[in-house]
């Protein structure tokens, strides 16, 4: 199994794009196949020992960050994101990673992969770190606005998510919502609720905000607008965080000494606050597997998304999802059939 890396996407490619998928042969024995501008991919591999075990198809387009995504996907048919996208419709590769723009990579996957039948909107989750590890939360932009089905659907492509990749059992799924009581929340959360209270999930009911991070839940469900804000906002907060305790940790003579003390708790806490050890955002609901990765994302961060990229076709996610959804439309279906010949 191969996954095609798109070589040009992100702040920092071909250069750290390169390295990561490399470092992901290294360390995991992964197959690569490098997306992109064929000379600049080989400059960067010209330091790199394991050059020689990298595939390159190249691509002479690229899709800027300012592009309108699904206008340049149907324009630039020989940019490396559309290319590496073919190559999983093909069947040459068994996965897509992309750090370039989020909306490209998106409408290339749509196009050129489709949807699981019966999922109405595909959904970006992303992991977020917890007191309990980490917690998993979707939608974070795919679809501002959204329909209760929709939780629904992104409910179970969380929860089989967090089981197969996380490797949590019977992982816990919780509707944001401002209360945790049953009749709080938008006429959205109040209308999700009770298609998530019959969804085959371990739905624990509604969650807020403080619960993402204190691992209340394995899965957090709400609409994109809602979930990009909450990303957004914690990787602020990290950030915020880490700069305030150099800070404070280099005001005074005193704290300096003690910073040598606690310097090795404080590389483990950035350690689990930083996005690159949890790799990429998958894009659930598409007939394939496509993640997303960060836009400045580093080496590391394109290694564990190559990583999460191969686990994702190794466990079988996107069959698993199609089987889900397929029943819990086959379940909806008979409630509604039992419900409209007036027997109930």
């Amino acid at each position: 199994m191969k996954v095609a890396v798109d070589a040009m996407g992100g702040d920092y490619a071909p250069g750290e794009v390169v390295r990561g998928a490399l470092e992901a042969v290294r360390d995991f024995g992964t197959e690569i196949i490098l997306v992109g501008d064929r000379e600049a991919i080989e400059q960067a591999m010209a330091d790199i020992p394991l050059r020689k075990t990298i595939e390159i198809i190249h691509a002479t387009e690229k899709i800027a960050m300012d592009d309108a995504p699904a206008v340049a996907v149907r324009k630039k048919k020989d940019s490396s994101i559309v290319k590496a996208v073919r190559l999983v419709k093909e069947g040459a590769a068994g996965a897509v990673v992309s750090a370039g723009s989020t909306g490209a990579a998106m409408a290339a996957s749509l196009l050129g992969l489709g949807r699981v039948k019966g999922i109405d909107r595909p959904a970006i989750a992303t992991v977020l770190p917890s007191r309990r590890g980490g917690t998993v939360l979707l939608d974070v932009g795919a679809n501002i606005d959204c329909r209760p089905q929709n939780l629904m659907q992104f409910a179970i492509m969380g929860s089989l998510y967090a089981e197969k990749i996380l490797g949590i059992k019977n992982p816990r799924v919780g509707l944001l919502s401002i209360g945790e009581e049953d009749n709080k929340g938008n006429e959205l959360t109040l209308s999700s609720f009770p298609l998530l209270k019959s969804a085959d999930i371990n739905f624990v009911g509604n969650v807020e905000g403080r619960d993402i991070f204190q691992g209340s839940a394995d899965v957090v469900v709400c609409d994109g607008f809602v979930g990009n804000v909450i990303l957004k906002a914690g990787e602020g907060l990290a950030m915020a965080l880490m700069a305030m305790m150099r800070e404070e940790l280099t005001r005074h003579w005193l704290s300096k000494m003690g910073t040598v003390l606690t310097l090795p708790a404080l590389k483990e806490l950035r350690r689990r606050l930083d996005y690159a050890e949890y790799g990429g955002a998958p894009l659930l609901g598409v007939n394939g597997v496509t993640i997303i990765c960060h836009g400045s994302s580093s080496a590391q961060a394109i290694r564990n998304a190559v990583r999460v990229a191969a686990d994702s076709v190794q466990t079988g996610l996107v069959t698993a999802i199609r089987s889900s959804i397929e029943k819990s439309s086959g379940e909806q279906q008979e409630k509604e059939g039992y419900a409209n010949d007036g027997t109930k």
